[in-house]
């Protein structure tokens, strides 16, 4: 399988993410396109205070693609800043919500100018709990990214590994209302992150 990035697949809007089994100082995600190729590389750093992990377009870290960092030291519940790594382009935030997330995953997107774009949510608060309090890693968990006023924007689906995550996901067509497939990556790479914690 090709661990370079294919020109058309900069930045694709139907992909599967793969979170590794075991990486040595940090664990790492693979993005694949629809095709199979690989899409994006992200190795994220062990024990910094203040996360921030860099999203590249090939494993040899050569080609950087997006930013994320935390805006508070040991903030895993908290606001994530989102910059294009090429232009520095300010792409928005990425902000988890706190006490919903306890039971249910709860993500507000927001664009450069910080309004709401989409919210990703976990498709079911009966189906959250039984699986925090429950069976944990064997049921898989559902995401749907809605838009502000209620409209289907994107779904993630977990497939059923106890061992392994990985996520089906699904963020539309390109177009009017659509959110920026740059913060729809960093949702899912904080999702990545942040259920391997929890895990």
């Amino acid at each position: 399988m090709s661990t370079a990035l294919a020109p058309s697949a900069a930045s694709p809007r139907v992909f599967t993410a793969r979170r590794s089994f075991f990486s040595f100082l940090g664990p790492e995600f693979r993005f694949f396109a629809a095709d199979g190729q690989l899409a994006l590389f992200v190795k994220q750093k062990a024990f910094r205070l203040k996360e921030e992990i860099t999203a590249f377009r090939d494993e040899g870290k050569s080609q950087p693609y997006i930013r994320i960092q935390a805006r508070s030291i040991m903030d895993v519940r908290g606001t994530y800043d989102v910059t294009d790594a090429s232009t520095s382009e300010r792409v928005g935030t990425c902000k988890r919500q706190g006490l919903k997330s306890l039971l249910r995953d709860t993500w507000e997107l927001r664009g450069p100018d910080d309004a709401l774009v989409g919210t990703l949510a976990e498709d079911s608060l009966a189906l959250a709990l039984v699986r925090r309090f429950l069976l944990k890693a064997w049921l898989p968990q559902g995401f749907t990214l809605t838009s502000p006023e209620g409209r289907v924007l994107g779904k993630l689906k977990q497939r059923f590994n106890p061992f392994i995550i990985v996520y089906d996901c699904d963020f539309g067509a390109d177009g009017a209302g659509a959110v920026d497939t740059r913060l729809a990556t960093a949702a899912t790479v904080l999702l990545l992150a942040i259920e391997g914690r929890q895990g």
